[in-house]
C-alpha cells in the first residue's frame, strides 16, 4: 500500500478538528511530509497552510483539492 497524496500536493481538511477551532475546512494546505502508517495501516501527513504552522493529519482527514490527484 502506498500514500494517496504526495509532497506539495494541495489538500483540504475533510472535517474540522475539534482541538483546532482555527483550522477551517475551506483552508488550503500543502503536503510537506509523508509519514508512516500507524497500527491500523492508515498513513499520516504533515500539512501546512500559508501563514500557519505545520500540523499532522491522518489520510482520512484530508481530501485532494480539485483534480490534483
Amino acid at each position: 500500500m502506498s500514500h494517496k497524496y504526495k509532497i506539495n500536493q494541495l489538500v483540504r481538511l475533510t472535517r474540522r478538528v475539534f482541538a483546532d477551532r482555527n483550522a477551517g475546512t475551506d483552508e488550503v494546505y500543502s503536503v510537506t511530509r509523508l509519514m508512516p502508517a500507524d497500527q491500523t495501516g492508515e498513513f499520516s501527513y504533515h500539512i501546512k497552510a500559508t501563514g500557519s504552522g505545520e500540523r499532522a493529519v491522518r489520510e482520512s482527514e484530508i481530501t485532494a483539492l480539485g483534480n490534483d490527484r
